[in-house]
């Protein structure tokens, strides 16, 4: 990054492959979102906060874990918890390691209706995203995003690892 002199202005190429990027940011998660509301009532929020309990142990994390995972603020995921909560899929309960957190935990119908949403979910994300690339792009795709994200985030927090999982 330059501090002092002219700014390193984009060429033709790179701006079309950037608005390309912001293209796709700005519409993937609406399209992903637009499928769990039609087909499972839930936002893409709320799918993730359920998909992310279902894989915890015991189904349980501390609320500020959560956060982090889910992509979201406290805040958001305070609200969205409630919602769960609402409909019988989460509930939160004091950590009795330390009360100072809040621990929330995946209830028996919403591990079912994460189950029952993600058919269509993955189905959702191969159409917009996987289908229309060769095994090659995929691992291109998988490549650039991670030197994307090692750029945004040098500490690692935001990197996957080849199975999937966050690394920590």
């Amino acid at each position: 990054m330059t501090t002092t002199g002219e700014p390193r202005w984009l060429d033709a190429e790179e701006r079309a492959s950037w608005l390309t990027l912001i293209g796709v940011t700005a519409h993937l998660i609406p399209t992903l979102d637009a499928q769990l509301r039609r087909d499972a009532g839930v936002t893409f929020f709320e799918y993730s906060v359920l998909a992310v309990l279902s894989e915890a142990p015991d189904h349980t994390l501390r609320m500020s874990e959560l956060a982090g995972l889910a992509e979201g603020s406290l805040s958001r995921l305070s609200q969205a918890v409630s919602r769960l909560e609402a409909k019988g899929w989460a509930r939160r309960t004091p950590d009795p390691e330390d009360g100072r957190y809040t621990l929330a935990v995946l209830t028996g119908d919403g591990f079912d209706k994460v189950v029952s949403a993600a058919p269509g979910h993955v189905d959702e994300v191969r159409r917009v995203v996987f289908d229309p690339l060769t095994k090659a792009q995929v691992r291109q795709l998988g490549a650039i995003g991670q030197r994307m994200l090692t750029a945004i985030d040098p500490e690692g927090r935001f990197l996957i690892d080849p199975t999937g999982q966050r690394r920590s």
